[in-house]
């Protein structure tokens, strides 16, 4: 056993190195510096691939939502149109035998939406009605099938002026509707369906392609009476796409199953237009270079475009740079079935990394290079005064008592070297050692107190610091929640509040055709009297017209909704801006406004409104929302704590009450925010803007409203916030904060 441990310790001795104090001083450092900063390099490098793979994912399924969305609202109008016309032709309203009415019914339709090609139908025999839409010209057509012989029925195609009068023929020409596959295939199915995707030219247009639309309609014996066609013009649908602006040098394009091109993105057409006639173009000849090669990866990799029924989302190289391609289904009930293709470089999301990954290598060698200067120039710093103090020790042991030092430069070694000459000092003086041990270690007694304050006072600056954090992090989430909310809502509300007018004024129309007909027809046929009399057509008169106003009520509160909650969240106002302190209080009321409805025992809270004339006032609006918020917030959950315990007719004789009153004078803006609920005790007080304390239950509450809504007040605004409050009788906070901008950045930075 103690032969081991001989060798051991052997070993032991032979591993231990004597190195300098500049050494350990300078490469340790290094080295660990040099880790950090490649582990960050490599971590920077590989968060940024990571975010550029989840930025496409995310901005495909965005993109992909956008087009969906626009192609289910843009193809849905002809389908629309035509199940129109045909109520309107089951309902008495439109008689199809009567071709110049007819005709004019659709030509107005025309006029509403721009984006039709054709819209007509034809009846069994070959006659019809329909007008066409020549871009062109900017020329909207009537064309009457008058005369139709063995299947071959002759236009007459009429210019109209702008009361929807025919004005001059512009050309006639016979065309067998019977025998085309829009009208075959539609008898044939039985039930609206498209036609299919087919080129649009004509005498007035360029080129362009058109879906068509269509529908039968058949009376009570089930037989076919007319069908009904619509075409819509694609072209619109390749502008969109144009709009969305994936990134710099990405495409977007839709294709039917069999590969032709239906839009895209860019500068080319999905089709050719050559000596006056439309021809279809398949993806893989596309002139745009990334999409006939993505088109071409499709259909090598994937084989069958009839096989992909789920969105599917793969990486090819193009070029030499990889591009990223997602492919998505789309189709509706009538029989359309395409594919949305997204190809998207990786290029046009690496550049900026890879440039900041350069910049990080050489930032890393620059460091690298800066920490070994300061390594030396520290060290040689450290190292001198070290050294002469290893002499002076050197010369003590050897007896010399007297012998001092002096250092300078460096505080520590400073006083290391004014303790050394108080030792040598001491050692002759033994008593005197003693007292100035003991003073020593008064001082150092003191100094360790004095750094505990300090200490406390940083961890309170930390407890605010991240109370701050928390309460920004939740608002700007909810900001955003509510910004994104909002701009969602809006832009099918405008669609609805827009078309509410049309519909307004078709109702009108509509009704004013039916007293017509009921003014020269007085006594309608039996069938029709029975079918009045089934759907109560007085009643129906009377209340569409309501329906239709409570519509327009509707979504104009919804306008007003989605208003309020934009100007709440006001995430593009992060810095000081002159703004209406009411509209703020306002907005944030509208959001409250279901807390404040809903109420126990169907009771509520009346909010009063004591408006001074103000000024608008510069200041942080999100931030002072926020307070706003927090304020009407502990207002609502007093005011609901209150009413709980009381019974109904104690509410109802004593009504819950929110008072917003505000005041301008001497160049300040007053804010009362007062409830009638319990107070607050005199033991809370004190310690209600303390962060994290809170009067509420467990769940409910952080405490952190008032005391965050404190310091915005007074840090970021300069203002003041206090409250006055009487136990059983409620509370008022005030804040108050000054108008004038230069006075608010001056107490800022005084904060």
């Amino acid at each position: 056993m103690r032969y081991f441990d001989g060798i051991l310790n052997g070993l032991k001795n032979k591993l231990q190195v004597t190195v300098s104090l500049r050494f350990l001083l300078i490469v340790p450092f290094i080295i660990q510096v040099s880790l950090a900063v490649s582990l960050i390099g490599y971590i920077s490098f590989i968060n940024g691939q990571t975010t550029v793979n989840d930025l496409v994912t995310q901005l495909m399924n965005k993109t992909s939502g956008l087009v969906n969305q626009h192609l289910n609202s843009y193809l849905a109008v002809p389908t629309q149109l035509n199940q129109m016309n045909v109520d309107a032709v089951q309902a008495g309203i439109l008689n199809l035998q009567n071709l110049e009415v007819s005709g004019k019914y659709l030509w107005r339709q025309m006029q509403i939406y721009a984006n039709l090609g054709y819209s007509g139908y034809m009846l069994p025999n070959g006659q019809g009605a329909g007008t066409g839409n020549y871009t062109d010209r900017k020329l909207k057509t009537l064309e009457i099938f008058s005369v139709a012989v063995e299947g071959v029925s002759k236009i007459d195609s009429y210019a109209m002026d702008n009361e929807g009068n025919k004005s001059d023929l512009l050309y006639s020409y016979n065309y067998k509707g019977l025998e085309q596959s829009w009208y075959t295939n539609t008898v044939k199915a039985g039930h609206p369906i498209w036609s299919g995707v087919h080129p649009w030219s004509g005498a007035f247009n360029s080129g362009s392609i058109a879906a068509s639309a269509n529908y039968p309609v058949y009376n009570n014996n089930n037989e076919l009476m007319a069908v009904f066609g619509v075409d819509l013009l694609l072209s619109n649908i390749s502008n969109f796409l144009n709009d969305i602006h994936v990134s710099k040098n990405g495409v977007i394009f839709i294709i039917e199953r069999n590969g032709l091109l239906v839009a895209n993105s860019g500068d080319t057409y999905p089709y050719k237009f050559l000596n006056g006639q439309t021809d279809r173009l398949a993806a893989t000849d596309s002139s745009d270079t990334l999409i006939q090669a993505t088109a071409n990866y499709l259909q090598q990799q994937l084989g069958n475009l009839e096989e992909i029924q789920s969105p599917q989302q793969i990486l090819f190289d193009f070029q030499g740079n990889a591009e990223f391609v997602k492919i998505t289904p789309w189709r509706d009930k009538l029989g359309l079935d395409w594919l949305v293709v997204f190809s998207v470089p990786e290029s046009d999301f690496m550049a900026q990394i890879q440039a900041n990954n350069r910049n990080t290598i050489f930032l890393c060698l620059g460091t690298v290079v800066v920490v070994f200067l300061i390594g030396i120039y520290t060290s040689a710093r450290i190292t001198k005064p070290i050294l002469d103090l290893s002499a002076a020790s050197e010369l003590i042991a050897d007896g010399n008592l007297n012998k001092s030092v002096d250092v300078q430069g460096i505080y520590e070694l400073k006083t290391l070297g004014d303790s050394f000459n108080h030792m040598a000092q001491q050692l002759q003086e033994s008593f005197t050692a003693f007292a100035t041990v003991n003073q020593n270690l008064e001082k150092t007694n003191t100094k360790l107190e004095a750094r505990t304050l300090e200490l406390q006072d940083t961890i309170e600056e930390l407890h605010q610091t991240q109370a701050q954090i928390v309460q920004s992090e939740k608002m700007s989430a909810l900001g955003e929640m509510v910004a994104g909310i909002a701009h969602e809502i809006n832009n099918p509300v405008n669609f609805i509040h827009g078309n509410v007018a049309h519909v307004e004024e078709y109702t009108h129309d509509l009704l004013s055709l039916t007293q017509l007909y009921q003014d020269y027809f007085p006594k309608p046929p039996e069938e029709i009297t029975e079918k009045l009399n089934t759907i109560d057509f007085e009643f129906l008169q009377q209340d569409l017209t309501k329906v239709i106003s409570s519509m327009k009520l509707g979504t104009t509160r919804i306008q007003q909704i989605v208003l309020s909650l934009r100007n709440f969240s006001r995430l593009d106002e992060a810095e000081v801006k002159a703004v209406d302190i009411h509209e703020g209080i306002n907005s944030t009321l509208v959001i409250l406004n279901h807390r404040i409805k809903s109420q126990p025992d169907g009771a509520r809270i009346e909010v009063i409104k004591n408006y001074g004339d103000l000024p608008l006032i510069d200041c942080y609006a999100g931030q002072l929302n926020q307070v706003f918020m927090n304020l009407l917030n502990n207002a609502i959950d007093a005011l609901e704590e209150r009413d709980k315990l009381r019974s109904p007719d104690e509410i109802k004789a004593n009504p819950s009450t929110i008072t917003i009153s505000t005041l301008h004078k001497n160049g300040w803006i007053s804010i009362h925010i007062a409830d009638n609920g319990f107070g607050i005790e005199q033991k809370d007080k004190s310690r209600v803007f303390n962060p994290f304390f809170t009067t509420k239950e467990v769940g409910r509450g952080t405490g952190l409203g008032l005391s965050i809504s404190y310091q915005i007040v007074t840090q970021k605004h300069g203002g003041k916030l206090y409250f006055q409050s009487i136990p059983g009788e409620g509370t008022d906070f005030v804040i108050q904060v000054p108008v004038n901008r230069s006075q608010l950045n001056l107490r800022t930075k005084i904060n």
